[in-house]
C-alpha cells in the first residue's frame, strides 16, 4: 500500500493513502445483494482506534456493496421518536386547507408542506402518494441561528432560511426540532466512520460540516390496495437521495424497497430500534461512485397508514463535490461536473416539485 500525497479539491495538502479495493469499485456494478446488513455502531463512542476502524470497514463494505445499512445502538431515545411520530400525525389531520397554508410552493428553500401527489420522484410516474412536512436546521436554545450566521460572515448557500410552522398544534415544534437535533447527533457520529472507511482521518469532513445542512421530513403514507398497485403512483417512485447519506426512522408499516445491480427490488424490512442509512448523492459524486448512490422506493401495501422521519444529512451548503482523491485511480478523469452541495440539492428538489409548481 502505497502513500500518495496530493492537493485536495476541498482543502488543503493532504496525505492520503489510498485503500486498495477502491480501485476494484467498478465490479460494485456487477455485484447483487440479497439483504442489507444491520450494523452496531457502539464502537463509534469508544476510544479505541482498532475498535473505530473495524467498524469502519464494516461500513465500507455496506456503502461499496449495498448502499443501505441499519445501525442499531444509534443513541436516539425511544421517548424522542415516539413524540415526533405522535407530532406528525396530529399535523397530518389537519384539514387540508389548513395544512396548504404552509404550502412548500410559497418558500423559496422548501419548507414547508407537501400535498399528496405533489412530488414526482420518478419523473415517469404520476405524482407520489404521500404527504410530508420539510424543516431545515434551527437553532435549540443558545445555539447560534442562520440570521446570526449569516451576519457573522458564514456562507450559508442558496437552500437556508428559515423554517415555516403550523399554528395552534401544541408542542408540535418542540417535538420535531427534539428529533432532529438528535438525528444531527447521530449523522456527525457517522461522518467521522465515514471519513475513515475512505481512509483520510476522521477529522476528514468536520470543516465541511459547520452549518449542519439537513433536511427532515415528516412522511404520511395512505394504503394502497396490496392487489391493484399502479406502478406509475406509488408512495415515493423510484430515485436515489440528493445529501451525503439519509438518516430514516420508519414504523412497522414497511414498504420500502432497495434495488440491487440485477435489478431486483430487496425489502428494507422495519426492525425494531434500529434506523436505516442509506447513502446520496453527494457521497457518489465526491467519491465518484466508489460509494454509491443507490435507487430505492416505497410502496404502502400494509393496508394501514405509514409513517416514516427521513433526515438527508449533507454537507455545507457552499461546499465543491469534488473528487476524494483516495477514490480516484491514476489518471482516471472523474464523471461528474463539480457543483456546489447547495445548488446540486436545489436543482434536484426544483425538478421533483416542478409538475406542481405549474398549478399554483
Amino acid at each position: 500500500m502505497s502513500t500518495s500525497t496530493s492537493e485536495s479539491p476541498s482543502g488543503p495538502n493532504l496525505d492520503v493513502t489510498p485503500y486498495p479495493g477502491f480501485l476494484l469499485a467498478a465490479a460494485r456494478t456487477e455485484s447483487t445483494f440479497d439483504e442489507i446488513p444491520v450494523i452496531d455502531i457502539s464502537d463509534a463512542f469508544s476510544t479505541d482506534s482498532e475498535a473505530r476502524r473495524k467498524l469502519a470497514d464494516e461500513i465500507r463494505d455496506a456503502c461499496v456493496n449495498v448502499g443501505f445499512f441499519y445501525v442499531k445502538s444509534h443513541g436516539t431515545k425511544e421517548s424522542t421518536i415516539e413524540k415526533a411520530i405522535a407530532a406528525a400525525k396530529d399535523f397530518f389531520a389537519l384539514p387540508e386547507e389548513v395544512k396548504m397554508e404552509l404550502d412548500i410552493h410559497k418558500t423559496s428553500n422548501f419548507k414547508g408542506y407537501t400535498a399528496l401527489l405533489g412530488e414526482n420522484t420518478d419523473v415517469t410516474g404520476n405524482g407520489d402518494l404521500h404527504e410530508g412536512f420539510d424543516i431545515g436546521w434551527e437553532a435549540e436554545p443558545g445555539q447560534l441561528d442562520l440570521g446570526q450566521a449569516a451576519a457573522s460572515g458564514a456562507e450559508i448557500g442558496p437552500m437556508s432560511g428559515e423554517n415555516v410552522w403550523p399554528e395552534g398544534l401544541d408542542g408540535f415544534k418542540d417535538a420535531v426540532l427534539e428529533y432532529y437535533h438528535s438525528a444531527l447527533a447521530l449523522g456527525r457520529v457517522l461522518f467521522p466512520l465515514f471519513a475513515l472507511a475512505l481512509d483520510m482521518p476522521e477529522d476528514r469532513f468536520d470543516d465541511k460540516t459547520k452549518q449542519s445542512a439537513a433536511i427532515m421530513r415528516l412522511l404520511h403514507y395512505p394504503p394502497q390496495n396490496p392487489t391493484k398497485v399502479d406502478q406509475g403512483q406509488i408512495g415515493i417512485g423510484e430515485h436515489t437521495d440528493y445529501e451525503c447519506f439519509t438518516l430514516l426512522w420508519q414504523d412497522k408499516a414497511g414498504g420500502l424497497q432497495v434495488k440491487n445491480a440485477s435489478g431486483k427490488w430487496i425489502d428494507a424490512i422495519p426492525i425494531p430500534g434500529t434506523i436505516v442509512v442509506n447513502l446520496g448523492d453527494q457521497f457518489a459524486r465526491w467519491t465518484d461512485d466508489v460509494f454509491k448512490s443507490t435507487p430505492h422506493r416505497v410502496i404502502n401495501r400494509s393496508g394501514a397508514e405509514r409513517y416514516s422521519i427521513p433526515v438527508f444529512f449533507g454537507t455545507d451548503y457552499d461546499v465543491l463535490l469534488q473528487p476524494i482523491p483516495t477514490c480516484l485511480s491514476p489518471g482516471r478523469t472523474p464523471q461528474y461536473e463539480v457543483v456546489s452541495a447547495g445548488d446540486y440539492v436545489k436543482s434536484r428538489l426544483e425538478a421533483t416539485y416542478a409538475h406542481s409548481a405549474t398549478t399554483k
